[in-house]
């Protein structure tokens, strides 16, 4: 039987330990997606308790806690953070077979020097050795993000953001982690929202631009992504139902934007058409100044409407969507190469069904501009779990170039989920032990230590482009 989580954690082979320990393990932490507050880290928030750091927003823990049938007083409710701490650590120590467990179990490892089991049993223990730990100048925000080795940190910003917190932390010497803004216009596009009208006029009022026509709003537009880009901006993002390809004549765009603009009933097809041609434009923008499309797709949103109503969104109601039509993406990157205007572009699907799909669509837009211009992203939000990841890996290796992908990102809001890049590495370095030892590859370290270090960061730095990680 194997030590619980020891340092040979997920590695099932001597070749899987030695590409871990040799090659993986010393590579630096690039997290090209986030949600990691800005502020906090300008601040260099120091935060009071374990909860405070561990379940402050992590609507994976609050979905676990409600299926364990904790009262949501215990999970966004007014319940004390000693309270909640002691709830989460009750249901922990069910999580069996969950990534939680393992995620929860590395971060009390790597950050707290606690090497046991949280169960109900010794939570109390675990909470005072955390909190005390806490307390000391090294569990900074700052010093979280130093000492997991992270190097960079790609934020997630709309397009009316002042970026205030970002200039000030590139503007003190004392912090040498980049902390850049990624581009997040959602808003800009969503034109069925009830508040979009709202949104265009804050919109109007940062850029300088009375925005009244769709012209109107691409003038804005270029003028925000100048701003980020002045700021270090490279990397966009977008939340999409899916990826969508409803051509439509500048006439019918415009038509359909001033209705919106009047608050008029948008059908399902003009919101298709306008988001379609949002996209082509925004995506011609990105191309003209090396910026990575990042795209994330197939996931339904807000399902439990009493609770949307009222705790919002992000709070873990949130579930798979089964229809991404790979025909409409195929269609759309195929639209934006005909206008030469594909950028470097990176699909990530919620469905784990449409790997294969995703796999045979990267094949058909690849060229010169990048290696592995088109990319499939690491499996995301549901999927980020050792099936998932492996899965994911194996699709992309059948039918990609999995040597060419950027790898692991956090797409968290917590300053503790560096060791999801730990985890991801490991289960990597398994994947490719397996293969080594199943004589499907050779026991060649000057390939499979390159391959692995690529994944692990290289390839994101080359990717990108961030120049000053060079």
């Amino acid at each position: 039987m194997k030590a619980f989580m020891d340092e040979d954690f997920l590695l099932q082979t001597e070749v899987a330990k030695k590409l871990y320990h040799d090659y993986a393990a010393k590579m630096p932490v690039l997290d090209y997606h986030c949600h990691i507050n800005p502020r906090e880290i300008a601040e260099d928030r120091q935060f009071e308790n374990i909860t405070q750091v561990w379940l402050g927003g992590d609507h994976y823990k609050w979905r676990f806690m409600r299926s364990c049938g904790v009262d949501e007083k215990y999970i966004t409710g007014d319940a004390s953070d000693k309270e909640k701490f002691m709830k989460w650590a009750e249901c922990l120590g069910k999580a069996i077979g969950n990534p939680l467990y393992h995620w929860s179990h590395l971060e009390l490892q790597r950050y707290f020097g606690f090497n046991g089991a949280l169960s109900r049993k010794n939570a109390e223990e675990v909470w005072n050795l955390c909190n005390e730990k806490l307390t000391q100048p090294s569990m900074s925000a700052r010093n979280i993000i130093k000492q997991s080795n992270v190097t960079l940190i790609c934020t997630t910003d709309d397009p009316v953001d002042s970026l205030e917190w970002h200039k000030k932390i590139a503007e003190d010497d004392s912090f040498d982690v980049a902390v850049l803004p990624a581009w997040r216009p959602d808003k800009a596009m969503n034109l069925e929202k009830p508040d979009y009208t709202d949104y265009i006029s804050k919109l109007s009022s940062v850029s300088g631009v009375a925005i009244k026509t769709f012209e109107d709003l691409k003038k804005a537009l270029v003028i925000r992504i100048e701003f980020f880009a002045s700021m270090g901006c490279c990397v966009s993002d977008h939340a999409l139902e899916y990826v969508m390809y409803e051509p439509a004549t500048d006439a019918q765009i415009e038509a359909i934007f001033a209705k919106a603009m009047a608050k008029e009933t948008i059908t399902r097809q003009e919101e298709m058409q306008f988001k379609t041609a949002f996209m082509t434009f925004v995506s011609g923008e990105y191309n003209k100044r090396n910026w990575v499309l990042q795209l994330h797709y197939g996931c339904k949103r807000d399902n439990n409407k009493p609770m949307f109503a009222k705790i919002g969104p992000d709070t873990g109601y949130d579930c798979i969507n089964n229809y991404a039509p790979s025909a409409q993406t195929a269609d759309f990157l195929n639209h934006l190469i005909e206008k030469d205007s594909l950028p470097k572009t990176i699909l990530y699907s919620l469905n784990p069904n449409d790997n294969q799909a995703i796999g045979t669509i990267l094949g058909c837009f690849q060229n010169s501009d990048a290696v592995a211009k088109i990319q499939q992203g690491s499996a995301w939000w549901f999927n980020d779990h050792k099936t998932g990841m492996q899965e994911q890996m194996i699709s992309l290796a059948n039918l990609g170039n999995l040597s060419g992908f950027v790898g692991m990102l956090t797409d968290s809001r917590s300053f503790l989920s560096y060791t999801r890049h730990e985890y991801f590495r490991r289960i990597l370095c398994n994947l490719f032990g397996n293969w080594v030892e199943n004589g499907e590859f050779p026991e060649d370290y000057d390939i499979l230590g390159e391959i692995v270090q690529n994944i692990s960061y290289n390839n994101a730095v080359n990717y990108f482009g961030f120049d000053m990680l060079k």
